[in-house]
Formats: C-alpha cells, sequence, structure tokens
C-alpha cells in the first residue's frame, strides 16, 4: 500500500512553507492532491483509518495555517522596511546645507577648489606632517606646517602638487604623522569636512552626498550646523 500523508509529513519537518526541499515549490494544494490521490487507491481490503485520516485532515490544516501566517510575517516585514526606509529618507533630506565630519583617508577629487582636511590631537605635538597620495601610491604634496597644539585643527588642501601644478581629478588618500614633545609617534583622531549638498537615494539607503561623492550616513562623525556661531549668543 502506498505511504500514507503522515509519513511524507513526518520526513519533512525541516520544511519552510512555499519553499520545496528539492528545488520545486511544494505547497498546501500539493499536499491536498497527495491526499486524494491516497483515498482514490488506497485497498479495498484494508482502507484507510478513519483516525488516521483524520489526524491527516489536521496536519493539512495546520500546514495551511502555517503557510498564512508566513506569508502574513513576510508582509508585515516588508511593510515596516518601506515604512522605515520612508522616514529615513524623508529625515536624511533635512540635513542638506550642514556641514559634516567624516571618516576615512580617501579623497575623491571631481573638481572642487579645494578640501579640508582635520585633526585632533590628545596633547601637545613638537611636528604634524600631512602626505597627500595618489591612486597609485605615489607622494604627491606634503604639508610640513600643520598645527601642533593639542585640539581640533583644520588645514585646506587645493589640489596641486608640491610644484604648486594641478593635479589631475581622480582618487587620493592622506595620512597624518605626528610625533610628541618628547618624539615619539601619536595616536589621534583624523577625518575630512565637508558641506552635504544632497542626498542620493539607493537599494541600500540614503547616501550623502559630498563634494560630488557620496557617503553612507555611518561615515559621518559628526554634522555642524553652518550658522552655529559657538558661543552662547549664536
Amino acid at each position: 500500500m502506498l505511504n500514507d500523508v503522515s509519513s511524507l509529513l513526518n520526513t519533512t519537518q525541516t520544511y519552510t512553507p512555499g519553499t520545496a526541499q528539492g528545488g520545486s515549490e511544494l505547497g498546501k494544494d500539493d499536499f491536498l492532491k497527495l491526499m486524494i490521490e491516497q483515498l482514490k487507491n488506497q485497498d479495498p481490503m484494508d482502507p484507510l483509518d478513519g483516525s488516521a485520516y483524520a489526524a491527516q485532515l489536521a496536519q493539512f490544516s495546520s500546514l495551511e495555517q502555517l503557510t498564512n501566517l508566513n506569508d502574513s510575517v513576510t508582509q508585515s516585514i516588508n511593510a515596516n522596511y518601506m515604512l522605515t526606509q520612508s522616514i529615513n529618507n524623508t529625515m536624511t533630506a533635512g540635513l542638506i546645507g550642514n556641514n559634516a565630519k567624516i571618516s576615512g583617508s580617501d579623497i575623491t577629487y571631481t573638481g572642487q577648489d579645494q578640501i579640508q582636511l582635520g585633526y585632533e590631537l590628545p596633547a601637545d605635538a613638537s611636528s604634524v606632517k600631512v602626505n597627500i597620495y595618489n591612486e597609485a601610491g605615489a607622494l604627491v604634496r606634503t604639508i610640513d606646517d600643520a598645527e601642533t597644539s593639542a585640539g581640533d585643527h583644520k588645514l585646506s588642501w587645493d589640489f596641486t602638487d608640491n610644484d604648486g601644478n594641478n593635479l589631475s581629478q581622480g582618487n587620493y588618500t592622506f595620512e597624518i604623522n605626528a610625533k610628541s614633545t618628547s618624539g615619539e609617534e601619536m595616536t589621534f583622531t583624523s577625518y575630512k569636512y565637508g558641506t552635504i549638498d544632497g542626498i542620493k537615494f539607493s537599494e541600500n539607503g540614503a547616501l550623502l552626498m559630498i563634494g560630488g561623492t557620496a557617503y553612507m550616513p555611518s561615515d559621518i562623525l559628526e554634522l555642524i550646523n553652518p550658522n552655529y556661531s559657538g558661543d552662547n549668543n549664536g
């Protein structure tokens, strides 16, 4: 006699509704067809026991409810995701016009006049040097007169090399080396400054456009209102 539906269900305990074990879909309709075929092909001399049939109906009902529950949860998750994305996109648009501290040492030159680099020293340094490299890793500019006092400092680079020649557009990186008053290498924070001049919406969420480059919100260390004067009367 053919195996009954209970045995088939017992062999698919790890089955996820709507997903087939062997690559094709096997849903509640397929289980119903299996049950009907079982009834059509049962042995007339040994018909299916009524209690076993009732148990199979209960299993089929449970499968249908689990499938419907899975569909409802998936729809709810998708709806919440879309709502969250919509709220984030709306809030992110309000950041346009703000200045930002940006993590990372990469610089993308797309024709802008200059870029502001920054660093924060935990204590006074004896020397601070900024080295800028092109995409091939060659040193193109050295700035060795940077501020050495403790605190937050900015400096500008106008995309020229050590001879004053304008560099071509492309990707650059910078590193800042600082030595303490005792001559040891210092550990400190370095970053870039820029103004958020646009928002780009992608499948991965909203991206902040700064100087022609797209940044994730997680790349932003600090937002600075350009209208804030920094004192109690501002």
